[in-house]
C-alpha cells in the first residue's frame, strides 16, 4: 500500500452492526478484521446485552465496539418476546444509531460506510436519511439471495401467490422444489411472521436506493450460477470471510473469529492430535438448532455403530438433556468425544477431521469447504434445506441424509452416508475431490489477484 492509499484507509471509518447471534458475530466480526488490517477504522456495534454476553472481544488497532440498545431497552422488550424485540430496536436502535454516528462526527471521526446484517434493515433507511452509503451483509449463500430475491421483488415476486407446490429455476442449477427453499417462506413455519417482513423490507430498500450494496459471504467461482441470476444488482462477493491462518495465511495467528457466546475449552486438542489423519467424524448442529431427543439418540447410535472414533458437539438447554448427554459420554468406551462448544473452524481444520455431520447453516458450510473436509447434510430448518441441496447436487462436497415422515433422520441413514463419505467406494473418492478442489478455488480466491481479494479492493475504493 503506498502512502496515497494509507492515507484513504485511514480516512475511513465503516459501522458494522449485527445482531448477536453467534451467525451473525463471526462473518461480521471477520470482515471488521479484514478492514482493520488494511488501516481502515471499524467500529461493530450491537446490542448492549450482546456485547456483553460477548467473551474475550478481540483486540486490533482501527477496531473498537459500541451498542445500539442500553440495558434498559433489552431487558424490557426481551420480556415482550423476540419478535417484539427485534421490531423494538427499529425505533430505539434508530435514534440511538443517529445519535452515535453525530458522536463520531463530533470527535472528528466520521463514519463513512455503513454495514449491517439480516435483522438489522431499518440500518438501510438512517444511512439514507444521513447520507451516508450502505451494505447489506448477507451471511446466508449467493443462491438464497437469489432465491429471495425471486420471491419479494416488487416486479414479479412471486410470494402473493405462493403455493405449497412452489418451485424455482435459476439458470444453470438442477431445480429448488418446495423442500429445497428456505423454510421461514412457508407459513406453516414459526420464523415466518419475523422473517418474511424482514427480506421483503430488504429487497424494498435495495430496490428503493440504487447506491446500496450487498456484500454475500461467499466466492464468484462458487455461486457462478447465482451472482450471474442477481448481476443487475450492486452484489460484491467477499467471502469466505474466515480467519486468516486457514485462508488467506496472511496472518497466522489469526485462527479463530475471536467471540464466543458459549464457553469453551481446547481440552479436546490432544484426543484430536491421537487419531489418525481422516479418521474421525465431526458432528455439530450450530448455535441455534435444537435437536429432538430422538434426534440425538439416533445420530449417537449411527455414531457407535459405525466404529469409527466422533467428535460431537451437544448443547444443553436444560437439565434433562444434561442426564441424557451424561448417559451418552457414560457409554463412550473411548470411541469417541462429546463436548457442549467448540473453536469449529480450529476443529475443522485438524487433520484427523473426516467428515463433518451438520445442520448445514451457512457458516458451517464454508468452514468445511475453506478445510475441505466432505459434508453429511442434516438440514434443520432455514436456508439450511437449501445449502443442502448444493452440497449434494452441485459442488458434490457431501451427501443429503433423507429424514422420515416425522423429520428425524434414523441411524441406518445416517450410518449410510457416513459409510460412503468415510468409505472407499468410487462415490467418496469422488466426494472427496471434490471438497478439495473447492477448498483449493477458496483459498485462491481471498488472496492476492483473487476474485474475492479484488472485491475487497474496491469495496474500499467505493467507501472511500
Amino acid at each position: 500500500m503506498n502512502r496515497d492509499e494509507a492515507t484513504v484507509m485511514n480516512s475511513l471509518h465503516f459501522l458494522i452492526l449485527f445482531f448477536p447471534f453467534q451467525s451473525h458475530i463471526n462473518p461480521s466480526l471477520q470482515l471488521a478484521k479484514i478492514l482493520a488490517r488494511n488501516g481502515v477504522k471499524v467500529t461493530l456495534v450491537t446490542t448492549n446485552s450482546g456485547l456483553q454476553q460477548m467473551k474475550s472481544l478481540p483486540t486490533l488497532k482501527g477496531l473498537s465496539y459500541a451498542s445500539f440498545s442500553n440495558e434498559k431497552d433489552d431487558n424490557y422488550q426481551y420480556d415482550n418476546g423476540f419478535s417484539s424485540y427485534v421490531e423494538s430496536l427499529r425505533s430505539i436502535g434508530s435514534q440511538n444509531l443517529t445519535n452515535l454516528i453525530e458522536k463520531f462526527t463530533a470527535e472528528g471521526q466520521q463514519v463513512t460506510f455503513l454495514v449491517y446484517n439480516i435483522l438489522l434493515p431499518w440500518v438501510a433507511v438512517v444511512a439514507r436519511e444521513l447520507q451516508v452509503p450502505s451494505a447489506f451483509l448477507f451471511i446466508q449463500c449467493a443462491t438464497a439471495f437469489t432465491i429471495y430475491h425471486r420471491f419479494f421483488n416488487s416486479q414479479e415476486g412471486i410470494h402473493r401467490r405462493m403455493d405449497p407446490s412452489v418451485s424455482i429455476k435459476i439458470p444453470a442449477l438442477p431445480l429448488f422444489s418446495s423442500g429445497d427453499l428456505p423454510t421461514f417462506l412457508f407459513p406453516e413455519s414459526p420464523t415466518s411472521g419475523l422473517l418474511i417482513p424482514v427480506m421483503q423490507e430488504h429487497i424494498k430498500v435495495l430496490e428503493k436506493d440504487p447506491r446500496s450494496f450487498v456484500l454475500v459471504n461467499s466466492f464468484e467461482e462458487l455461486e457462478q450460477e447465482s451472482f450471474k441470476d442477481i448481476a443487475n444488482m450492486n452484489v460484491i462477493a467477499v467471502g469466505p470471510l474466515m480467519p486468516s491462518a486457514f485462508c488467506d495465511g496472511s496472518d497466522l495467528t489469526d485462527k479463530s473469529f475471536g467471540v464466543d457466546l458459549f464457553s469453551v475449552s481446547d481440552d479436546y486438542f490432544q484426543w484430536l492430535d491421537s487419531k489418525p489423519e481422516r479418521s474421525v467424524i465431526y458432528v455439530s448442529f450450530g448455535s441455534l438448532a435444537v435437536l429432538k431427543k430422538e434426534q440425538k439418540e439416533e445420530i449417537f447410535h449411527a455414531l457407535k455403530e459405525s466404529e469409527r472414533p466422533f467428535f460431537c458437539v451437544l448443547r444443553s438447554s436444560n437439565s434433562e438433556e444434561e442426564e441424557m448427554h451424561k448417559m451418552m459420554e457414560n457409554s463412550l468406551n473411548g470411541d469417541g468425544i462429546i463436548v457442549p462448544w467448540c473453536s469449529q473452524v480450529e476443529v475443522l481444520n485438524h487433520r484427523c477431521i473426516g467428515c463433518f455431520v451438520t445442520h448445514c447453516g451457512w457458516n458451517s458450510i464454508l468452514e468445511s469447504i475453506v478445510s475441505g473436509v466432505p459434508i453429511i447434510c442434516c438440514p434443520q430448518f432455514s436456508d439450511q434445506t437449501t445449502n443442502a441441496k448444493i452440497v449434494d447436487e452441485v459442488w458434490g462436497t457431501g451427501v443429503r441424509a433423507k429424514a422420515n415422515g416425522e423429520s428425524i433422520t434414523e441411524r441406518g441413514e445416517i450410518k449410510k452416508c457416513l459409510d460412503i463419505v468415510m468409505g472407499d467406494g468410487n462415490r467418496g473418492k469422488e466426494i472427496r475431490g471434490n471438497a478439495g478442489k473447492w477448498r483449493g478455488l477458496a483459498i485462491e480466491a481471498v488472496k492476492e489477484g483473487g476474485s474475492t481479494y479484488n472485491n475487497l479492493k474496491k469495496l474500499l475504493e467505493i467507501s472511500g
